[in-house]
């Protein structure tokens, strides 16, 4: 009975076995299967992908400026740091309150450092109304600008981004050397305000509507690019001069 029963044990293993070996070559037979088959589709897709023709460029959003244009931008009596002759002229508007203007500074900075007198920048107001407490960064900038420090005070404002009150500002004209009661009137008067309106209704008739936003030798730059995409317009413009 004992050799019978071991007899019996090893062929149900012998036949369990068997069957494990079936069944696993059909699963390894039929994953085959499927990836031959997905491989195909997936050759069938790019060569489709290959024909097709490319989907069309995204045109520029309506009314905002076109980077192939060159547009004619008045510095007027607006603050200006760089040598007068220079060649190339970078009209910047910004927003004292955006980080991507803070962001740019650098790069801003770099540029002046390469291209020395051959550059020279403009600055215009374009407090976004997002931004509560820019509009009055502006006016304490312009009514520096009014007693010639405009760039100093633009440099203290950017330095301390998350410090922006009236009070900071009055700080900052003080140890500027600045006559503190010309300062605070020109500050709260309505002639401060309209030049950062006057800049502003430039920056709505040229369709500019964020910041920081460029137009060097009135070819337009937008947003925080890097250095390269300055250098890149820059030497275009020097070379046909």
């Amino acid at each position: 009975m004992q050799g019978n029963s071991s007899g019996g044990a090893l062929v149900a293993a012998a036949l369990f076995l068997g069957a494990s070996i079936l069944g696993g070559a059909y699963w390894v037979a039929t994953a085959i299967d499927r990836g031959a088959s997905e491989v195909a589709s997936l050759n069938q897709a790019l060569k489709t992908a290959a024909v097709a023709p490319a989907p069309a460029a995204r045109p520029s959003a309506p009314g905002r400026p076109d980077p192939g244009k060159v547009y004619d931008i008045k510095v007027g009596d607006g603050p200006i740091r760089g040598s007068k002759s220079a060649k190339i002229t970078v009209v910047e508007w910004a927003d004292f309150q955006c980080p991507f203007c803070v962001r740019v500074n650098p790069t801003l900075e770099k540029v002046a450092e390469e291209y020395g007198d051959k550059v020279r920048f403009s600055f215009k107001h374009l407090p976004l109304s997002m931004h509560s407490k820019a509009r009055a960064a502006h006016q304490a900038a312009e009514a520096a600008h009014r007693q010639g420090k405009f760039w100093e005070m633009h440099d203290r404002i950017f330095a301390k981004p998350k410090d922006l009150s009236e009070e900071t500002y009055l700080r900052y004209a003080n140890e500027m050397g600045l006559d503190i009661d010309q300062y605070k009137k020109d500050f709260s008067s309505s002639s401060v305000r309209k030049k950062v309106d006057a800049d502003l209704a430039e920056a709505r008739e040229l369709g500019v509507s964020g910041t920081p936003s460029f137009f060097i030798n009135g070819r337009f730059l937008s947003g925080a690019q890097p250095y390269g995409a300055f250098a890149r317009v820059i030497d275009e413009e020097l070379a046909k001069n």
